[in-house]
Protein backbone atom coordinates (compact mmCIF):
# COMPACT_ATOMS: atom_id res chain seq x y z
CA UNK A 1 0.00 0.00 0.00
CA UNK A 2 1.63 3.05 -1.00
CA UNK A 3 0.63 6.59 1.14
CA UNK A 4 -2.98 7.46 0.30
CA UNK A 5 -5.94 8.66 1.86
CA UNK A 6 -9.32 6.01 2.90
CA UNK A 7 -12.80 7.97 3.53
CA UNK A 8 -15.60 6.87 5.41
CA UNK A 9 -19.28 8.45 6.21
CA UNK A 10 -22.53 7.79 5.86
CA UNK A 11 -22.75 6.05 2.37
CA UNK A 12 -20.42 3.33 3.57
CA UNK A 13 -20.72 3.24 7.20
CA UNK A 14 -23.00 4.32 10.17
CA UNK A 15 -22.32 6.60 13.28
CA UNK A 16 -24.66 5.71 16.23
CA UNK A 17 -25.31 7.35 19.52
CA UNK A 18 -26.71 5.19 22.16
CA UNK A 19 -28.39 6.58 25.52
CA UNK A 20 -29.62 5.24 28.72
CA UNK A 21 -32.11 6.29 31.40
CA UNK A 22 -31.84 7.09 35.21
CA UNK A 23 -33.34 8.24 38.15
CA UNK A 24 -36.50 6.88 40.36
CA UNK A 25 -38.73 7.08 37.29
CA UNK A 26 -36.06 5.59 34.91
CA UNK A 27 -38.50 2.90 33.95
CA UNK A 28 -40.91 5.43 32.22
CA UNK A 29 -38.05 6.69 29.93
CA UNK A 30 -37.34 5.67 26.46
CA UNK A 31 -33.32 4.03 26.02
CA UNK A 32 -32.58 6.50 22.82
CA UNK A 33 -30.74 4.99 19.90
CA UNK A 34 -30.05 8.34 17.41
CA UNK A 35 -28.19 8.49 13.95
CA UNK A 36 -25.25 10.93 12.84
CA UNK A 37 -26.36 11.58 9.31
CA UNK A 38 -23.54 13.67 8.14
CA UNK A 39 -20.03 12.66 9.12
CA UNK A 40 -16.68 11.54 7.82
CA UNK A 41 -13.71 9.85 8.70
CA UNK A 42 -10.02 10.44 7.02
CA UNK A 43 -7.52 8.00 7.04
CA UNK A 44 -3.79 9.00 6.13
CA UNK A 45 -1.54 6.27 5.31
CA UNK A 46 1.63 6.22 5.25
CA UNK A 47 3.15 2.86 3.93
CA UNK A 48 1.24 0.13 5.37
CA UNK A 49 0.52 1.58 8.42
CA UNK A 50 -2.40 4.77 9.33
CA UNK A 51 -0.90 7.74 10.14
CA UNK A 52 -3.70 9.92 11.36
CA UNK A 53 -7.22 10.13 11.61
CA UNK A 54 -9.74 12.71 11.51
CA UNK A 55 -13.49 12.64 12.27
CA UNK A 56 -15.82 15.48 11.38
CA UNK A 57 -19.58 15.47 12.49
CA UNK A 58 -21.90 17.53 11.68
CA UNK A 59 -23.95 17.57 14.67
CA UNK A 60 -27.40 18.89 13.12
CA UNK A 61 -27.79 15.93 11.08
CA UNK A 62 -28.90 14.03 14.64
CA UNK A 63 -31.85 12.07 14.36
CA UNK A 64 -33.46 9.93 17.15
CA UNK A 65 -34.06 6.36 15.27
CA UNK A 66 -35.84 4.65 18.04
CA UNK A 67 -36.59 4.83 21.56
CA UNK A 68 -36.83 1.59 24.00
CA UNK A 69 -38.37 1.11 26.91
CA UNK A 70 -41.08 3.67 28.44
CA UNK A 71 -44.33 3.28 28.71
CA UNK A 72 -45.14 3.93 25.84
CA UNK A 73 -43.63 3.53 22.65
CA UNK A 74 -41.68 7.10 21.16
CA UNK A 75 -43.38 8.73 19.10
CA UNK A 76 -42.85 11.19 15.93
CA UNK A 77 -43.78 14.16 17.72
CA UNK A 78 -41.69 13.10 21.06
CA UNK A 79 -38.72 12.25 18.85
CA UNK A 80 -38.74 15.77 17.05
CA UNK A 81 -38.95 16.90 20.56
CA UNK A 82 -35.84 14.80 21.60
CA UNK A 83 -34.07 16.00 18.61
CA UNK A 84 -34.56 19.91 19.46
CA UNK A 85 -33.85 19.14 23.56
CA UNK A 86 -30.20 17.11 22.04
CA UNK A 87 -29.44 19.88 19.79
CA UNK A 88 -30.08 22.81 22.14
CA UNK A 89 -28.27 20.71 24.73
CA UNK A 90 -25.25 20.52 22.12
CA UNK A 91 -25.51 24.31 21.41
CA UNK A 92 -25.87 23.26 17.59
CA UNK A 93 -26.15 26.74 17.13
CA UNK A 94 -22.61 27.92 17.86
CA UNK A 95 -20.87 24.48 17.98
CA UNK A 96 -21.66 23.07 14.15
CA UNK A 97 -19.54 20.11 14.42
CA UNK A 98 -18.00 17.45 16.88
CA UNK A 99 -14.85 16.38 15.70
CA UNK A 100 -12.09 13.88 16.93
CA UNK A 101 -8.39 13.89 15.76
CA UNK A 102 -5.93 10.93 16.49
CA UNK A 103 -2.71 12.01 17.63
CA UNK A 104 -0.78 8.52 18.05
CA UNK A 105 -1.98 5.72 16.06
CA UNK A 106 -0.57 1.87 17.58
CA UNK A 107 -1.38 -1.87 15.92
CA UNK A 108 -3.34 -4.01 18.62
CA UNK A 109 -4.28 -7.40 18.22
CA UNK A 110 -7.46 -6.54 16.32
CA UNK A 111 -6.70 -3.25 14.73
CA UNK A 112 -5.33 -0.34 16.51
CA UNK A 113 -5.90 2.05 19.54
CA UNK A 114 -6.00 5.80 18.45
CA UNK A 115 -5.37 8.34 20.90
CA UNK A 116 -6.07 11.77 20.36
CA UNK A 117 -8.71 14.51 21.05
CA UNK A 118 -12.38 15.08 21.10
CA UNK A 119 -14.30 18.29 20.75
CA UNK A 120 -17.90 18.59 21.97
CA UNK A 121 -19.16 21.79 22.57
CA UNK A 122 -16.09 23.70 22.24
CA UNK A 123 -14.52 21.70 24.63
CA UNK A 124 -11.65 18.97 24.52
CA UNK A 125 -10.59 16.16 26.31
CA UNK A 126 -8.37 13.51 25.52
CA UNK A 127 -10.25 10.38 24.37
CA UNK A 128 -8.41 6.43 23.60
CA UNK A 129 -10.69 4.85 21.30
CA UNK A 130 -9.85 1.01 20.02
CA UNK A 131 -10.68 0.25 16.08
CA UNK A 132 -11.57 -3.28 15.52
CA UNK A 133 -10.54 -4.25 11.45
CA UNK A 134 -11.40 -7.43 9.74
CA UNK A 135 -10.62 -8.57 6.39
CA UNK A 136 -13.61 -10.06 4.87
CA UNK A 137 -11.90 -11.10 1.80
CA UNK A 138 -12.60 -8.65 -0.57
CA UNK A 139 -13.81 -5.70 2.19
CA UNK A 140 -11.65 -4.42 4.77
CA UNK A 141 -14.63 -3.75 7.91
CA UNK A 142 -13.67 -1.26 10.13
CA UNK A 143 -15.81 -1.05 14.41
CA UNK A 144 -15.06 0.52 16.96
CA UNK A 145 -17.15 2.10 20.03
CA UNK A 146 -16.22 4.12 23.08
CA UNK A 147 -18.39 5.46 26.29
CA UNK A 148 -18.45 9.34 26.54
CA UNK A 149 -19.65 11.31 29.36
CA UNK A 150 -21.72 14.34 28.10
CA UNK A 151 -21.06 16.52 31.54
CA UNK A 152 -17.11 16.66 30.77
CA UNK A 153 -17.93 18.38 27.39
CA UNK A 154 -20.71 20.89 29.85
CA UNK A 155 -23.72 19.05 28.53
CA UNK A 156 -26.44 18.75 30.90
CA UNK A 157 -28.46 15.51 30.49
CA UNK A 158 -31.93 16.27 29.95
CA UNK A 159 -34.20 15.44 33.09
CA UNK A 160 -38.30 15.12 33.42
CA UNK A 161 -39.92 15.13 36.57
CA UNK A 162 -38.01 17.26 38.51
CA UNK A 163 -35.07 15.10 38.22
CA UNK A 164 -36.73 11.84 38.89
CA UNK A 165 -36.01 10.61 35.15
CA UNK A 166 -33.09 12.00 33.04
CA UNK A 167 -30.96 11.30 29.89
CA UNK A 168 -27.35 8.98 31.52
CA UNK A 169 -24.63 10.85 31.80
CA UNK A 170 -22.41 8.15 30.04
CA UNK A 171 -23.68 7.31 26.29
CA UNK A 172 -21.86 4.80 24.06
CA UNK A 173 -20.94 5.88 20.88
CA UNK A 174 -20.10 3.23 17.76
CA UNK A 175 -19.23 3.65 14.27
CA UNK A 176 -18.60 0.84 11.67
CA UNK A 177 -17.48 1.12 8.05
CA UNK A 178 -16.45 -0.84 5.40
CA UNK A 179 -13.99 -0.20 2.41
CA UNK A 180 -13.70 -2.19 -0.40
CA UNK A 181 -10.01 -3.63 -1.09
CA UNK A 182 -9.24 -1.92 -4.59
CA UNK A 183 -9.98 1.40 -4.01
Amino acid sequence: MTDKTWMFDASNGQLIVKTGVTGRASRMGHRLTIVMNAWQATVSWAGQEPSGVDVNVDVKSLEVLRGEGGVTPLSGPEKALVRANALKSLAADRFAAIRFQADDIERTADGYRLTGTLEIRGRTRPRSINVRVEDLDDTWQVACATQVRQSEFGIKPSSMFMGSMKVADDVTVSCTGSRPKDC
